[in-house]
């Protein structure tokens, strides 16, 4: 597979800013939205003097914990960078800031993206194309944070290079085909692989996790999950992706509220979808013909248990991810309400002092640390490839369900 900017067919050109414009006033957008989609996605115009930033980008106020972090080895592992888009993410995870992390290089397509995230994570050498970085001996694992449709191709292309991979959320992205592919790549390579679902380290996953693998909860009957980003104007990106893009698509976040808390799957799916009244939302115009801005997936679990997941980019209002889930024992939805008492605590883990926890609900810096711990300690990563795949691939079928009107359709398995 090759980075370079080849046109992917299923995709729009908007690469040229010219063609970019014109595409968006097709949408009817206006100059101010076309400003604000040609600038970038973690800063948006100024509204009363104060920059807003993109839904999830926040910063979360870390609560003090009683836990010291103490490292696992003190060895460093070399570690490639790759993807310095709209979002900036191969520098917001902290990678440049662990000490059991030495950045060997760092790529982007773009010359002076590149240069910029070299500068940012102090890092010298550089690469034009993932394909060219990929193949630096001296690399041990890389964090590709490139456009959600290469993800599995870029994983797969890493791994049989020998790299461990961390890959940004989704794992694949529409492609059952893909989702297969990028399984056999990491079970044949014995190497690490592990998605970035920030929605674990959310102090409620997480302590919801913890009390389910506890046996406060019991039995999964029922979760919710929500995610909601409202994008009325799209963000922009590598060749307009995120134009039109099919919500489930996007599913991790809000599966992760259940699939998270006890590392199961989901069976089987009926998903209805809601015509959109945005405009890039609507079938004619985006590359994927999806009609939909909300989808709202009613699924069955691996163990009996029922799950209603919903993503929408078209409903204004508060925004972010959140879930809630109810067991035969208990339930948790900000707080343990159950059938056991002097339940204890739950703190997240402890970060390493040079390490913020950044966004997404204070899961950037324990996302790397995880991944990085995983490697020393060779163990598997919290968000290995099953439950990856388990969170993702449930979503392509959703879709495909939403599509035909809700019709209950059966969803692959992934098991370790």
């Amino acid at each position: 597979m090759n980075q370079k900017k080849a046109q992917n067919p299923n995709l729009p050109d908007l690469s040229i800013s010219s063609n970019r414009r014109k595409f968006l006033q097709s949408l009817g957008l206006g100059s101010a939205a076309i400003t604000l989609l040609t600038t970038g996605c973690t800063e948006k115009p100024k509204s009363e003097g104060k920059e807003e930033v993109i839904q999830g980008f926040e910063k979360t106020a870390e609560k003090a914990g009683t836990q010291i972090w103490k490292p696992v080895s003190d060895k460093k592992v070399k570690v490639g960078l790759i993807g310095y888009g709209v979002c900036k993410f191969a520098a917001a995870f902290e990678f440049q800031n662990h000490p059991n992390v030495e950045i060997v290089a760092v790529s982007d397509l773009e010359p002076d993206r590149c240069k910029e995230l070299a500068k940012v994570v102090k890092c010298e050498k550089t690469y034009p194309s993932l394909e060219e970085l990929v193949k630096d001996d001296r690399i041990e694992a890389v964090f590709i944070a490139t456009d959600a449709p290469s993800h599995a191709k870029h994983a797969i292309l890493a791994l049989q290079h020998g790299k461990h991979v961390a890959s940004a959320v989704p794992a694949v992205f529409g492609s059952l085909e893909e989702a297969d592919q990028l399984y056999e790549a990491v079970k044949k390579s014995g190497l690490k692989y592990m998605m970035y679902e920030t929605s674990m380290f959310h102090d409620d996953l997480f302590a919801a996790r913890q009390l389910y693998k506890a046996g406060h909860l019991g039995k999964l009957v029922y979760s919710e999950g929500e995610y909601y980003h409202y994008m009325d104007t799209p963000i922009d990106s590598y060749k307009g992706w995120r134009i039109g893009l099919p919500p489930q698509f996007y599913p991790t976040h809000s599966n992760a509220y259940h699939l998270g808390i006890n590392d199961g799957s989901f069976v089987e799916v009926s998903c209805l979808g809601i015509p959109s009244v945005v405009e890039h939302l609507k079938p004619a115009n985006n590359s994927y013909k999806n009609p939909f801005g909300t989808e709202i997936a009613l699924f069955r679990t691996h163990d009996g248990g029922t799950s209603r997941m919903a993503v929408s980019w078209d409903t204004p209002g508060d925004h972010g991810e959140r879930g809630r889930v109810r067991g035969d024992k208990g339930s948790y939805y900000g707080k343990y309400e159950g059938l056991d008492k002097n339940v204890p605590a739950i703190e997240r883990p402890p970060l390493p002092p040079s390490v913020d926890a950044g966004g997404h609900g204070g899961s950037h810096g324990r996302l790397t640390d995880e991944f990085i711990s995983a490697i020393l300690q060779d163990r598997t990563p919290l968000v290995n490839v099953a439950l990856a795949l388990n969170m993702t691939v449930a979503g392509i079928v959703a879709h495909q369900s939403a599509m035909k009107n809700g019709e209950l359709l059966k969803i692959p398995q992934y098991t370790l």
